[in-house]
C-alpha cells in the first residue's frame, strides 16, 4: 500500500521506515571540515603567542585548509576547536600554556592553564568555539608557553597537537 500523504500524528517514531524516493529536510551537510596535526616539534620563544605548524592534514573535506589555516568559504556557524601539547623544557617552576582560535588575524579565544612542571612535567591545553564565519573568513590556532627558564617548545608527539573544525547544521 502506497502512502501518499503522512500526517505527524499518525507517524510512530519507533518504527523503521524504507523510503524509495527522495526525502528533503532531513539533515544536511557538516562540510567544509577539517583536521590537522603537528608534524614535528616547533620551537617557540618563551612568553610569545605564535601561530602552531600544522604539517600533517588528516581530513579535509572540501580543499579548505592550506598553510596551517582554515578558511572555509561557505558562509555559516563552525565548530572549532584545538589542543596544544606544550613541552616546558627543564624549567622546575610554575609555568602557563595559552592556546588560542584566531579569527582573521585577532584572537576570537582562549584557554589558559597553569602548571608545575617538576621532573619535566608537560602539559596539554584543549579549546573549543562555535563561531560565526563569513566566506571569506579564515581561523587558526596559535599558543603562548610562558616557563620559567625561558625555554620550550609546542611539543607534537604524534597526535597531542592538532585543529579541526566543521559546518554546524542550522
Amino acid at each position: 500500500m502506497a502512502i501518499t500523504k503522512i500526517q505527524s500524528e499518525s507517524l510512530n517514531l519507533s518504527d523503521t521506515y524504507a523510503f524509495t524516493g527522495t526525502v528533503t529536510g532531513a539533515g544536511g551537510v557538516m562540510t567544509p571540515a577539517f583536521y590537522a596535526r603537528a608534524a614535528s616539534h616547533q620551537s617557540v620563544s618563551d612568553n610569545t603567542t605564535t601561530k602552531v605548524t600544522l604539517g600533517t592534514e588528516d581530513f579535509d573535506s572540501d580543499g579548505k585548509f592550506a598553510d596551517s589555516r582554515f578558511t572555509p568559504t561557505v558562509a555559516g556557524k563552525y565548530f572549532i576547536f584545538g589542543h596544544v601539547f606544550f613541552d616546558p623544557g627543564n624549567a622546575d617552576d610554575l609555568v602557563y600554556g595559552v592556546s588560542y582560535i584566531y579569527k582573521n588575524g585577532s584572537q576570537h579565544n582562549a584557554a589558559k592553564l597553569d602548571f608545575r612542571n617538576n621532573a619535566g612535567r608537560d602539559a596539554t591545553v584543549q579549546i573549543s568555539s562555535i563561531i560565526d564565519l563569513d566566506s571569506n573568513d579564515y581561523v587558526e590556532l596559535y599558543g603562548t608557553l610562558n616557563s620559567a627558564d625561558g625555554s620550550g617548545q609546542v611539543f607534537y608527539a604524534s597526535h597531542y597537537t592538532f585543529f579541526g573544525g566543521y559546518k554546524i547544521i542550522e
